[in-house]
C-alpha cells in the first residue's frame, strides 16, 4: 500500500506552485460549470496571500503519494486561538486514498504548533466531497465567522493539545 507522506513547504516552489494551480482550476471550475482557462487561474493566484502561509502567521504543506506532488493545504492563524484551514485540495487522480485525512491531521499539528486551539474554514456547499471529509474528520457547523463571494457553510474543531500525529 502507498503512503502519504505530508510535509512543510514553502507555498511558491514547483510542486506547491502547480498544486495551488490546480487546486484553483478544479474549484473555479466546479464553481462555473466550466473548465477555468490559464488567465483566470493566474488572476485568482495574484496575490491571493499564499505568502501569510508560513512562519509565523502559518503554515503550507504539500502531500506526497507514492513520491508525487498529490495534496496541498494550508492553515492561517487568525488570532491568538484560531487558525483557519485553507487551500486542502487533493488531486482528482488520488482522492479516495487517504489524502484528505492525512492533510487534515498534518494541518492540524501546524496549527497547534502555532499556539492556535481551535481551528476553522469555510467552504462552498457545492463541494459536497470536501463537506464529507471535514464532518468524517470532527468538524462541524459553526456560525459564519467571515464573509465573502464563495463562502456558504462554516465548520470548527477544537484541536486538543497533544493530540494528533503528523501524517507519514
Amino acid at each position: 500500500m502507498t503512503r502519504w507522506t505530508v510535509l512543510p513547504e514553502r507555498f511558491d516552489t514547483p510542486d506547491a506552485t502547480a498544486l495551488r494551480r490546480d487546486y484553483y482550476a478544479d474549484v473555479a471550475g466546479s464553481h462555473w460549470g466550466r473548465p477555468a482557462t490559464d488567465a483566470e487561474v493566474d488572476e485568482g493566484l495574484a496575490d491571493d496571500g499564499a505568502a501569510r502561509l508560513a512562519s509565523p502567521t502559518g503554515e503550507f504543506v504539500v502531500g506526497r503519494h507514492g513520491g508525487r506532488a498529490a495534496a496541498c493545504g494550508g492553515v492561517l492563524l487568525l488570532d491568538a486561538e484560531r487558525a483557519e484551514l485553507t487551500r486542502v485540495f487533493v488531486r482528482p487522480a488520488f482522492r479516495g486514498t487517504g489524502g484528505g485525512k492525512a492533510l487534515l491531521s498534518a494541518l492540524e499539528d501546524a496549527a497547534r504548533r502555532l499556539g492556535a486551539r481551535r481551528m476553522v474554514l469555510n467552504t462552498r456547499l457545492d463541494l459536497v466531497g470536501a463537506r464529507t471529509l471535514y464532518a468524517r474528520q470532527g468538524y462541524r457547523e459553526i456560525p459564519a465567522y467571515c464573509e465573502g463571494p464563495y463562502m456558504d457553510i462554516w465548520y470548527g474543531k477544537e484541536l486538543v493539545p497533544g493530540e494528533g500525529s503528523t501524517a507519514a
